[in-house]
């Protein structure tokens, strides 16, 4: 054998030989690893992005659609709060079409943050009013206040996911690409989003089990009734001013208002005291066995989107299965 050819032989087989081609082979199965590994977090972000821009997309169209529904039943009708109602509607649309179209982390980031602000919104309104008006605990309120939670976490995670190279182009210089950049590269982000998710929820549950429908006059108690001004008619009022009002849907001497309607329309309850005005005056018994005044045969009621004396926001509404009307004394 020629000494060259033994040379070159030597150290294929040798131990130094041995060595060399073992660091060698570690290299390249490290740089396979890595490309595994990378190409299964690609594969990873591929799918997660489209479901997340998804599921965010459609969760903010179904808050929209619960506060347009709310809008359209009558709290338009309610001051400030109904202007911020279609606010609301515009913008959960608006950003829900905006986050299907693009799928943008500072998009999903805006829908992220206004889901939380509804929600906030809808706490305030409980704890200690907004603007005059004090929610009470309905099935509509709960569900949105659910989906509003899960809306945050879906597109907060939708912030934070960055996009893959491929996705991205070649513009990667422009400040939209900057903040997201900034957004995936925030330090524990998935993490906190998990956490504040929860206090959200936490804080939901503990709002709706501390609120409820408007404190009725308990049965036996004498509610007096008497007279008002609403909108320059002379209308029927309880004793604290509030206007009062009958329920289209109603049969005569029998209720049909209860669940969420009755959070949103207070019946009238106790024995009436109505010296002097207009009509028969009577009770009528609800499921609960508490007694509701009537007016000619009609169960009267009271509306939590009347603030004060004077107002009657509830009138002509078409809202939990009839119109509402208010009762005028005279002219």
């Amino acid at each position: 054998m020629r000494p060259a050819a033994h040379a070159r032989d030597a150290w294929r087989t040798g131990p130094t030989g041995t060595a060399a081609f073992r660091v060698l082979n570690r290299r390249a199965a490290g740089t396979v690893i890595q490309v595994m590994e990378g190409t299964q977090v690609a594969t990873f972000d591929g799918w997660r992005r489209p479901v997340l821009r998804v599921a965010g997309a459609g969760l903010l169209t179904a808050t929209a659609a619960i506060h347009l529904d709310l809008y359209l039943t009558g709290y338009r009708n309610i001051p400030t709060i109904g202007w911020l109602f279609l606010l609301q509607v515009i913008a959960g649309f608006a950003l829900a079409a905006a986050v299907l179209a693009t799928g943008n982390q500072v998009v999903a980031a805006l829908g992220a943050g206004f889901a939380v602000a509804t929600l906030g919104g809808y706490l305030l309104s409980i704890w200690v009013g907004l603007f005059g008006f004090t929610e009470v605990r309905t099935t509509a309120g709960i569900v949105a206040g659910i989906i509003e939670v899960a809306a945050f976490a879906v597109l907060a995670l939708l912030a934070v996911t960055p996009v893959p190279d491929a996705q991205a182009g070649g513009g990667r210089g422009g400040p939209i690409q900057e903040l997201d950049r900034r957004l995936a590269d925030l330090p524990l982000a998935q993490p906190a989003i998990g956490v504040l998710s929860v206090v959200a929820l936490v804080l939901l549950i503990v709002a709706v089990a501390g609120a409820g429908p408007t404190a009725t006059t308990p049965s036996g108690g004498t509610v007096a009734l008497k007279t008002g001004n609403a909108g320059g008619a002379t209308v029927l009022t309880n004793a604290t001013g509030r206007t009062v009002y009958w329920f289209a849907a109603d049969r005569p001497g029998k209720s049909n208002c209860y669940g969420d309607c009755a959070s949103y329309w207070p019946p009238v309850t106790g024995s009436p005291s109505a010296s002097g005005i207009p009509g028969t005056f009577g009770t009528t018994s609800r499921t609960d066995g508490t007694k509701q005044v009537t007016w000619n045969g009609h169960p009267l009621y009271t509306y939590v989107g009347d603030s004060a004396p004077g107002q009657a926001n509830g009138n002509n509404l078409n809202l939990n299965g009839g119109v509402w009307h208010e009762i005028v004394v005279s002219g």
